[in-house]
């Protein structure tokens, strides 16, 4: 399943993500966890200290070498200078799996152990100095973009990302590329605002969403909430001193994660699972096509003097049975 928590800045969706990360994580679950926001906070909240969050490898700066390996031996692809952000894959394009060894995972993933397992961890990289007035940041999340294209994954496999704060995520198609969408509210006007949006700009695209209440203190945070999400409230999260321990560096074991709040975290996984019944590879293919012609005639064409459209294989479907499987070797 693929995930992605958004919201309101400040809102605790990267608290909320790297818990359920670590969950998922506690179960013996696969996990795949990417830091798509401005700013980089999944790893810091995963333990890693300053220093290895610097560290990490950032996914914006090796952008070519995800192109060179995703477009394989495509030949739709005249070269990586004509792959963009939504370029889709074809007959020859090289899949990437959530359990695989292969070149994207060596050159940007890097392993994090939790005291329930291990995950791999991806980030986009933070927004530089060097970028300051020449560059968006959705520049360093089209690697991540590009990578969902040409993700394959299957149940009881996770790839969960969180993704940049507010409505920023509909400046590309990378909102489709989810099988469920966590958006963290706290029970405020504000906190509620980013909802509103995203279920208008998401509602003809068969979005899955579903609102997990955060900073919630009383059955009258429960009652707004309600009252302004309706039954696409999902959970609501308390205080936590397990994470008021964690923002202080010296997270306890997991396991001592306050009960309501780990059958909050089992709420959404129960969540996200269901969502696999109703995955619809040819939708979900179409809509990636979508948004490549969309982005091909605004700007990709000019940019890259090519004709992008040529790019779409129209026999192509992007489900478990695509592409050649890469195994480990011995």
């Amino acid at each position: 399943m693929k995930i992605a928590f958004v919201g309101k800045g400040g809102s605790g969706k990267t608290t909320l993500s790297s818990l359920f990360i670590r969950h998922l994580a506690a179960a013996g679950a696969p996990v795949v966890a990417i830091d798509a926001d401005i700013n980089q906070h999944l790893g810091p909240a995963l333990g890693l200290d300053d220093r290895e969050a610097v560290a990490l490898p950032a996914m914006g700066d090796r952008l070519s070498l995800i192109k060179d390996y995703l477009r394989g031996s495509n030949p739709r692809i005249a070269s990586t200078a004509t792959m963009i952000k939504t370029t889709p894959p074809g007959e020859g394009s090289r899949l990437v799996r959530v359990r695989e060894p292969n070149e994207v995972y060596d050159a940007c993933a890097r392993p994090v152990e939790l005291d329930g397992g291990a995950v791999r961890l991806m980030v986009t990289g933070p927004f530089t100095d060097a970028d300051l007035g020449v560059a968006c940041y959705h520049s360093k999340t089209g690697a991540v973009e590009l990578f969902l294209n040409h993700l394959v994954d299957g149940p009881d496999e996770y790839v969960v990302v969180d993704m940049t704060a507010g409505s920023d995520s509909f400046a590309s198609g990378m909102f489709t590329r989810f099988d469920i969408t966590f958006l963290v509210a706290e029970p405020t006007r504000k906190g509620v605002s980013v909802y509103r949006q995203y279920k208008e700009y998401a509602r003809d695209y068969g979005v899955v969403l579903k609102v997990v209440g955060n900073k919630v203190q009383g059955q009258d945070d429960i009652d707004f909430l309600r009252a302004e999400v309706g039954d696409d409230l999902l959970v609501t999260v308390g205080h936590s001193d397990w994470v008021r321990a964690m923002e202080k560096g010296r997270p306890p074991r997991f396991d001592q994660l306050e009960e309501a709040n780990g059958r909050a975290l089992r709420m959404l996984r129960v969540a996200a699972d269901a969502t696999y019944e109703l995955r619809d590879w040819e939708r979900y293919t179409r809509q990636m096509v979508h948004f490549h012609l969309k982005n091909a005639q605004s700007w990709g064409n000019e940019r890259t003097g090519a004709d992008l459209a040529a790019q779409v294989d129209p026999g192509f479907v992007l489900d478990e049975n695509a592409g050649p499987r890469v195994t480990a070797t011995a």
